[in-house]
Parts: structure tokens; C-alpha cells; sequence
């Protein structure tokens, strides 16, 4: 899994403003494979949708990832008779790896990428990328599974794709309704960002960067999408459903250790309201209250069976005491990554012991009522113990989400674990091109000067490695 980090975060999401002459505002990205017959009438057919009804100057860029028959010399001769067509040529093979490589480059703000058979319909991209350009969302997918979609393929694909859906939702509990599908935006800032963190450079790229995106509270659009299917597709579907398979079991055992720095997408104060400090209005209280709830109950039940385990050879002091000790550790480590949204390993040594802390309060009240009960009564049945216990911890739950809002978690801190960074001057954007430049007005070659670009567009973004076209990957095979 990819953990390099960046510094910063994005910016806040705002209208791109009116670009330089010349300078395109999207780029649609043409990842091919052998595909000498049907290149030609595909980039004809889009750039003639494009011209027609796009109303803001667009490229579209042929992704050559090792192809082997002529298809390197037919988008030679688009990219010469075409103005807005550029090739580029990777050696080695691979969709992700085609799209991170020329998406990294790019200089257009919004970034687009569609399947080289035109399979979605055209009319569908003006929506697919306006939220990006209106500053609305972050990402915008096409949907072959939306209600409203109008989805011309056979029963093995339609089963293949519900499936695999249905697997990313219970598995990574994906919200997005079509990983899969090949037409998908992104914004540039946003794909600087992103691309660094995804690892795959097959059929699973779509998937691992939108599982991340999602994650990291990112805006994702859904269009529904108007698609037939393609009889002559050269997909290998047992292969890419096994690889597939493989990449959800990776981003899942990497979500749940928490090695993904997926705090550095977060965005700044002033674009989600959810972050706003508003006078005597706790930030994020409803949506923390919630999830304190939810693994609350949880820790409960997990006290109650660990009690009820230690007291079958231990007293009810012990066994109290060891319950609460291992309970207080799976508490203090789900609140801290679902309830407050902290990330990483950074500071996890010190939030438990801060839980500890918070243990010994609620063992002493926990403690305190059994030593009343025993007072009280000389034997106590076991349900009168559970159910003063029962009482006893809700009392110590109140006390412990204050303690973990107003200590463990606040909303801000001074260390580099922070949830919700204040505001303050962003950092300079520098996009690099593979090669160590940025690119210019053709992918062909590289350019000859070396000064970083600086669109006026992009108010911040992060300095990230650069992205190597010919990276070999054991692991690919398509």
C-alpha cells in the first residue's frame, strides 16, 4: 500500500475560474490496448461530441500502454491531423498505470477518461464533468446501475457487475453504485493528491480510488449513464475478477490497520459546513454523538460477555477489572478511528493512554457501585450485578465522551495529528511531468524546459513524486 505523504491538504472547492487561452480545461484520457480498428472512428466520433457540444476548450490524449500492432502509428497520424488529440506511449501495460501516468502530467484542471469502444453514450459527459468544473464535487462517475440508466448487456456481465458491487458495499462498505464502469472524472487537485495513495495499476485502479476518495470524505457525483455493451471487449473477465478480489482484500486489510494517510485529503476550514466554527454549536457533535453511540453499545455487550468469561474462576472485583481494562483499549482504538476520525498510527500510544485514564474513572465508578451492592447485600444474584453494572457504565459513558472530545480528540491540536488543520497559507503548486518537467501541448516528447508549471487556475496542491511511465509491476499481467 502506497504511504508516502504529502504536506498540506487540499484546497476548498471553488469554480475554476476562466483558464489561459489555449490552456484546455479538460482532458479526456483514451486508455487503449491493441486497438487499431476501433481507435480511429472512437477519437473521431468524441472529438467531433466535443467541438460540437462542449463549451470549454478540452484535449483528448490517446494512452498507448504497449500495444503491439499498428495502433501506435494511428494515433501518430490523429495526433498530427488533429489539433486536440495528443498520444502518449507507455512500454509497459496496464489501464491505471496509463491513467495515474498521464493524469499526473496533465496541465487541464478536470481530468476524464473513457473506454476506447464508446460503450457510454456521449451525451452523458457534459453532466460527468460539470459538477468538477462548477467546484460542486470532487470526482463524478458514470452509473450503469442508477434507476434511471438505460443498460443494453447480456445476463453474465449484468451478474458479474452487480456482484462485485454488491461485494464492494459489504466488504468496504462502498456507498458509490458502479465501480467498474469506464467513464469517470476527477479534478486535477484532487488527482494530485489522490493518484500517489492508489496502488494498483490494472482494472482495480477505478476501485481503489474511489474506496479512498469516499474514505477520506471526498464528493463523488454519480451520472446515469446511457450503455451498450460491447460484444468484441478483450476483458478478461475471470482474470481482472480475480485480481479485483485481491486488490479488496488489500485496501480492506490496509483501512482497517489504518496505514493510509487518508487525513491529508481532508479539506480545509470554510468548504464542508460540518467544519465551520459557529458560536455554541459543538463542530461535528451530532455525527460524533452517533458514532460514540454505536460502538458504546458495542463495547458494552463486549464487557458484559468478557465479564461474565472472568467471573466463571475469578471474584467480581477481577474480573470487573480485566473486562473493563480489555474493553477500554477496543474502545479507545474505534472511537478514535471511527467516532473522531483519527487516522494513523501517529499518537496512538498516547490516545490509549489518555483511554487509560478515562478506564480508571469508569473503573472506579464501576468498582465503587459493585462495593455498594456488596454492602448492601451479602450474596447478590449475578442479574443484580449485571444490571448495576448495566447502570454503572452508562454513567461513566457520558463522562467518557466528554473526556475523549475535550481531551483525547479535541478538535484541535497543536501536534501533527490534528483532524480539522486551521487555516493558514497553502502550498505552492508544482505539477511534475514523469520525466522530471511538466508537459506541454503534446505528449509525444518531452519538453525541453525544466521550470515547474504553474496553471492560474489551481489555488494550492502538494509536492508529490513524481510518477514513473515505465514502473514495472510483477503483479501485471493484462
Amino acid at each position: 500500500m502506497r504511504t508516502d505523504s504529502s504536506p498540506g491538504t487540499l484546497p476548498a472547492r471553488e469554480h475554476l475560474p476562466a483558464a489561459a487561452a489555449g490552456t484546455p480545461v479538460l482532458d479526456v484520457v483514451v486508455p487503449v490496448y491493441n486497438e487499431e480498428k476501433d481507435l480511429q472512428p472512437c477519437v473521431r466520433r468524441l472529438h467531433e461530441h466535443l467541438a460540437r457540444t462542449f463549451p470549454y476548450p478540452f484535449r483528448i490524449t490517446i494512452a498507448d500502454n504497449a500495444s503491439t500492432d499498428a495502433t501506435p502509428q494511428v494515433a501518430s497520424l490523429l495526433e498530427a491531423e488533429i489539433p486536440e488529440v495528443a498520444h502518449f506511449r507507455l512500454e509497459q501495460k496496464g489501464r491505471g498505470r496509463a491513467l495515474r501516468t498521464v493524469w499526473s502530467a496533465s496541465d487541464a484542471p478536470v481530468l476524464a477518461y473513457m473506454d476506447v469502444d464508446l460503450s457510454t453514450d456521449l451525451n452523458a459527459l457534459l453532466p460527468l464533468v460539470a459538477p468538477l468544473i462548477s467546484g460542486h464535487s470532487d470526482l463524478a462517475i458514470g452509473s450503469r446501475l442508477s434507476r434511471s440508466s438505460r443498460v443494453v448487456r447480456g445476463a453474465k456481465r449484468e451478474f458479474i457487475s452487480r456482484s462485485y458491487n454488491l461485494i464492494l458495499r459489504g466488504s468496504l462498505q462502498a456507498r458509490f453504485s458502479d465501480a467498474q464502469c469506464g467513464f469517470k472524472a476527477i479534478r486535477k487537485d484532487v488527482a494530485q493528491v489522490l493518484l500517489p495513495l492508489v496502488e494498483d495499476t490494472g482494472w482495480f485502479f477505478d476501485t481503489e480510488m474511489l474506496v479512498l476518495a469516499e474514505r477520506a470524505g471526498l464528493r463523488i457525483h454519480e451520472v446515469p449513464v446511457d450503455w451498450v455493451d460491447d460484444p468484441d471487449s478483450t476483458v478478461h473477465i475471470v482474470r481482472t475478477a480475480t485480481d479485483d478480489l485481491k486488490g479488496v482484500w488489500r485496501i480492506g486489510k490496509a483501512l482497517a490497520t489504518g496505514s493510509l494517510p487518508l487525513d491529508r485529503l481532508a479539506r480545509p476550514f470554510g468548504d464542508d459546513p460540518r467544519d465551520r466554527e459557529i458560536k455554541d454549536v459543538p463542530t461535528g457533535l451530532a455525527r460524533q454523538l452517533v458514532g460514540f453511540c454505536v460502538v458504546g453499545a458495542l463495547s458494552t455487550l463486549f464487557y458484559l460477555l468478557l465479564y461474565s468469561l472472568f467471573r466463571s474462576f475469578a471474584g467480581p472485583q477481577t474480573a470487573n477489572a480485566f473486562a473493563l481494562l480489555v474493553s477500554a483499549v477496543a474502545n479507545t482504538a474505534a472511537n478514535r478511528r471511527l467516532t473522531f476520525g483519527v487516522r494513523g498510527r501517529g499518537g496512538a500510544v498516547r490516545h490509549q493512554a489518555q483511554g487509560l485514564v478515562v478506564f480508571g474513572i469508569g473503573l472506579a465508578l464501576t468498582s465503587g457501585s459493585l462495593a455498594a451492592l456488596d454492602a448492601a447485600t451479602a450474596d447478590p444474584a449475578h442479574s443484580t450485578e449485571l444490571a448495576v453494572l448495566v447502570a454503572a457504565n452508562l454513567a461513566a459513558t457520558v463522562l467518557r465522551f466528554l473526556l475523549f472530545r475535550a481531551w483525547v480528540f479535541p478538535e484541535r491540536r497543536e501536534d501533527g495529528d490534528r483532524r480539522h488543520p486551521a487555516p493558514g497559507p497553502r502550498p505552492t503548486v508544482v505539477a511534475q511531468h514523469p520525466y522530471g518537467t511538466p508537459y506541454g501541448s503534446s505528449y509525444g516528447t518531452p519538453p525541453s524546459s525544466s521550470a515547474p508549471h504553474d496553471p492560474a487556475w489551481r489555488d494550492s496542491t502538494l509536492h508529490l513524486q513524481p510518477v514513473r511511465p515505465y514502473d514495472t509491476d510483477p503483479r501485471e499481467t493484462r
